[in-house]
């Protein structure tokens, strides 16, 4: 399978050296396939028990480091983490909101934290919901939270 990125790596350059009069490319052409293909059939098995529990533990420590920008507190700890979700073909579903509507990295921190569950181990896809319902309020920090902020 030709990875995705070195492909369109390789189309760029290949468009890129076409623009340079006389540059012939050292590289040999390939023919293109009539279309794409997107294999529809699952490739990971339903995890184990065991594996459930180590997810579970890498996810809220990648969880944990994200921060909102604002608060010198980790996202988990704040209670911005509605839901977390593994299903059986590994798709890992985070439900998740912020501290106010108008957050200044509202568009920005569910990329974060899809990035940082992306690279948990036996995690085959990431999806990252928002909802502001309900809304979040300081009740649903952690005391460890609490004690960062000085507000136990």
């Amino acid at each position: 399978m030709i990875d995705p990125a070195h492909d369109r790596q390789r189309r760029a350059e290949a468009l890129a050296n076409a623009q340079i009069p006389g540059f012939e490319s050292k590289v040999e052409k390939t023919a293109k396939p009539e279309r794409d293909v997107i294999n529809v059939i699952p490739t990971h098995e339903k995890p184990s028990d065991s594996e459930i529990e180590q997810i579970t533990n890498d996810v809220i420590s990648q969880l944990k480091s994200v921060y909102d920008p604002e608060i010198p507190v980790d996202i988990y700890e704040l209670g911005l983490i509605y839901g977390v979700e593994l299903e059986d073909d590994r798709l890992l579903k985070v439900e998740m909101t912020l501290t106010a509507p108008g957050c200044p990295v509202a568009g920005e921190m569910p990329e974060w934290v899809r990035e940082a569950c992306e690279v948990v181990a036996g995690v085959a896809r990431v999806e990252v919901s928002m909802t502001f319902d309900p809304p979040w309020t300081p009740d649903r920090m952690s005391d460890e939270a609490r004690l960062e902020l000085n507000m136990l």
